[in-house]
């Protein structure tokens, strides 16, 4: 048992912890040092008082400077949830990557296997033919010649690996829960974030906006989903210019119709497989709005459309010319390449 664990601990418990002694913490437990027992203790003691920003921070500083780091264009931007809200719907963000790449705005995506869904993008990502636990160098020839990459967290994290057995004894939610939207390995400037609570937009924000991010939509719709909901009010808080504000949408601001959350309700890997596939050969309806309303945000915080009735037109025109069927393709034969 390290004693340097043992102190931050206890100062834990009581007090929040400066950024270098929560780094040291986190360092400790992301290099393997730290004990089971030990991390337990900490995750629970920050739990319990409540993280503060710096500590979330500090904790992403620390990730970020164990990771496997790539490099993406000034301009990329990560379309993300927290997962954890335990709605089950079909993949959104994932989609929603596929059309603001095909749409000219290069996607640099941080994911996982499944979390709040059945299948989360890697689940269905791999039943439609794309490697998702790949090199670090094949991810950015990806972003390179089809303008978008998906970064598995178990390749480009591998230090959480330390942590993930102490997660999975708790079983309850910890700042690790949060830390993968905010430790994108390509460190990407802009972001359309979806937090599983509402609570969590504003200090979601404030860490982006301390880790140097430009311009970032944090989003929770008001049905529970940690993306921007097609079922009715989104709450966003925005990052723009180191200024945080919030406000409010709703699919009519987008043009878009209404639909209840069970006509985006996903299943099997399988099964949200079938729906992205039909979705990029042009079928309509409640999941393709729910995706067009999800990519015409993130175009609007990447500075490709001016509001979100354009950013429907920009995502609908993508889907529906052929592009984002052109982008998938050519993504799918680039992670099969041998590097």
């Amino acid at each position: 048992m390290t004693e340097k664990m043992k102190d931050i601990i206890k100062q834990a418990i009581t007090a929040p912890l400066s950024e270098q002694i929560a780094m040291d913490a986190f360092t400790e437990i992301m290099t393997g040092k730290a004990l089971e027992g030990q991390i337990a203790g900490f995750l629970i003691a920050l739990k319990s008082r409540g993280e503060t920003v710096t500590e979330i921070k500090a904790a992403a500083k620390t990730m970020l400077n164990n990771c496997n780091k790539i490099s993406a264009p000034e301009n990329a931007i990560d379309i993300v949830g927290t997962g954890g809200d335990g709605k089950g719907t079909l993949n959104i963000s994932t989609a929603a990557a596929l059309v603001v790449a095909s749409s000219g705005v290069t996607v640099a995506k941080h994911g996982n296997k499944n979390i709040s869904s059945q299948s989360g993008s890697a689940d269905v990502l791999e039943k439609l033919g794309i490697k998702t636990l790949i090199k670090p160098s094949v991810v950015e020839k990806c972003i390179s010649k089809a303008n978008i990459g998906f970064m598995m967290a178990p390749v480009h994290h591998p230090a959480v690996r330390h942590v993930m057995p102490t997660r999975q004894m708790l079983g309850v939610r910890t700042i690790f829960n949060i830390l993968g939207p905010l430790t994108n390995p390509a460190e990407v400037n802009y972001h359309l974030i979806g937090a599983y609570d509402q609570n969590l937009l504003n200090p979601m924000a404030s860490v982006l906006k301390e880790l140097g991010s430009k311009r970032a939509w944090l989003v929770h719709g008001q049905d529970g989903i940690d993306e921007i909901s097609i079922s009715g009010p989104t709450t966003i808080v925005q990052l723009d210019k180191n200024k945080i504000d919030s406000f409010e949408i709703s699919p009519n601001d987008a043009g878009l119709p209404e639909h209840p959350l069970s006509s985006i309700l996903g299943g099997t890997p399988e099964k949200n497989a079938s729906e992205l596939l039909s979705l990029i050969n042009g079928k309509l309806g409640p999941y393709r709005d729910a995706v067009l309303f999800n990519s015409a945000a993130a175009l609007i915080v990447a500075k490709k459309a001016p509001n979100l009735k354009k950013g429907v037109s920009i995502a609908a025109n993508s889907i529906d010319s052929g592009a984002t069927k052109s982008t998938f393709k050519l993504l799918s034969r680039l992670t099969l390449e041998k590097v």
